[in-house]
């Protein structure tokens, strides 16, 4: 049986996150209620995550660029696999020996988390973007999101079923299918148009790697778009750390459900996020046939527009005096975060050469791992020593400086200036 490159990128995508649906959907039941995890632990969680991440992303780009990005996804898959069955195993284990803690459990499962994902990072758009072609690839992200979000809609009924059974089942069936997928891209995953980064006669393969990323760096250091993008992935990381984080535990301490509906609590962010993701599949569609991907100021207003409203939509859903005034900010903030994620990846695809893509690609993610490594125990603490709706505040004024990196690019674009010299140059002019 044979499949393109398309069909096998849709179906990893749509794995994906039924996958990540199914865990993180109700992960805030497990964490608080079953592992007893308070504010400040919930954003060290994190902070394990994306510092390993942050150690380890430039490493695993540089060997997907000069090996193979399907041994890097396909590794990653299994990585991945393996440290979710352990976040779902974790009170198992801790009733098997006193001497690991539930938290110290955690923190090892979040190393492997943070470790797979690394692999996969970078390597997976690179892959496609070099098997369909830059041209297609915009369309090709926007399809795959909307495939996203159907698995979404179906890992979110998974995950309420789930939880209700045990609230730890969510991680041991998400990581069995990240197992499975890693099995299926073994079998049919194919990598026809890659070229691996030169490599000089007689080099070790440190060498090579170092070559690779080397290249990588000349690429960001010639494109002042990518500096500035580097600039925006770290404050956009150290807010959504905080966000990402929290917003669950400020529903259920904060502000609180309905009393005239008594569902159980895994039910409730089941409700909030089938309402979300059905929101944000329609948002993506009509965006998908509006939007002009190949204009990029118009993609730039766009970022400048969403990141104001994400702001907004933050101090809202912080002071919202009622669960209605919150389920209307959490939803907005769901409809900014499916817009946003197709839209950057297509625009900083067709800035990068395919050559150092997935080394390039890794740098950013790093500096969104370094943004939430450094803000996250930050706005943790504040929600420790004060309140949770303190620790959002603060994640929202980690955002505003990326308003005045988007407007000095917008006012540099329109005078032409570098960044018009680069477009030019990329457009053959």
């Amino acid at each position: 049986m044979r499949f393109s490159a398309s069909q096998l990128f849709l179906t990893m995508r749509f794995v994906a996150s039924l996958a990540g649906a199914t865990m993180f959907t109700t992960y805030s039941v497990y964490y608080i209620t079953a592992l007893g995890l308070d504010p400040l632990q919930l954003v060290f969680v994190g902070t394990v995550l994306e510092l390993t991440v942050l150690v380890f992303e430039g490493v695993t780009g540089v060997v997907a660029d000069t090996y193979s990005r399907r041994r890097s996804i396909i590794a990653g898959m299994f990585i991945l696999g393996f440290g979710f069955i352990l976040e779902g195993s974790i009170l198992g284990l801790a009733s098997l020996s006193s001497v690991i803690s539930l938290f110290v459990w955690v923190l090892i499962a979040q190393f492997f988390y943070g470790f797979g994902h690394t692999f996969i990072s970078g390597a997976d758009t690179a892959w496609i973007v070099d098997e369909v072609g830059e041209e297609h690839a915009g369309k090709l992200f926007m399809r795959a999101k909307s495939m996203s979000l159907l698995a979404t809609l179906a890992g979110i009924a998974l995950s309420v079923g789930l939880s209700a059974l045990a609230p730890n089942l969510p991680y041991l069936i998400g990581g069995a299918m990240y197992a499975g997928l890693g099995v299926y891209l073994l079998l049919f995953m194919k990598e026809t148009n890659f070229v691996p980064a030169e490599r000089a006669e007689g080099s070790s393969h440190l060498q090579s790697m170092k070559s690779t990323w080397l290249s990588g760096m000349r690429t960001v250091r010639r494109q002042p778009v990518l500096l500035m993008v580097l600039v925006v992935t770290v404050f956009s990381g150290a807010a959504s750390e905080g966000y990402d984080r929290l917003w669950q535990a400020h529903l259920i301490d904060g502000i609180g459900f309905p009393p005239y509906a008594s569902f159980p609590m895994g039910v409730w962010f089941g409700i909030i996020a089938v309402i979300s993701t059905f929101v944000s599949l329609l948002t993506v569609h009509f965006a998908e046939k509006r939007l002009d991907m190949s204009n990029e100021r118009v993609v730039f207003l766009g970022m400048l527009i969403l990141t104001g409203a994400r702001i907004a939509a933050i101090v809202s859903f912080a002071f919202a005096p009622n669960f209605g005034w919150a389920l209307c900010s959490v939803l907005v903030l769901g409809v900014i975060g499916a817009l946003s994620g197709p839209i950057f990846d297509t625009w900083l695809n067709l800035n990068i050469e395919s050559k150092s893509r997935a080394t390039v690609l890794s740098m950013m993610s790093q500096s969104d791992a370094l943004g939430q490594t450094a803000g996250g125990p930050l706005v943790g603490w504040v929600g420790s020593r004060h309140s949770l709706r303190a620790s959002l505040v603060v994640a929202a004024a980690l955002l505003t400086p990326i308003l005045g990196v988007f407007g000095t690019v917008l006012r540099r674009r329109k005078g032409g200036g570098v960044f018009g010299t680069v477009l030019r140059r990329r457009k053959g002019g």
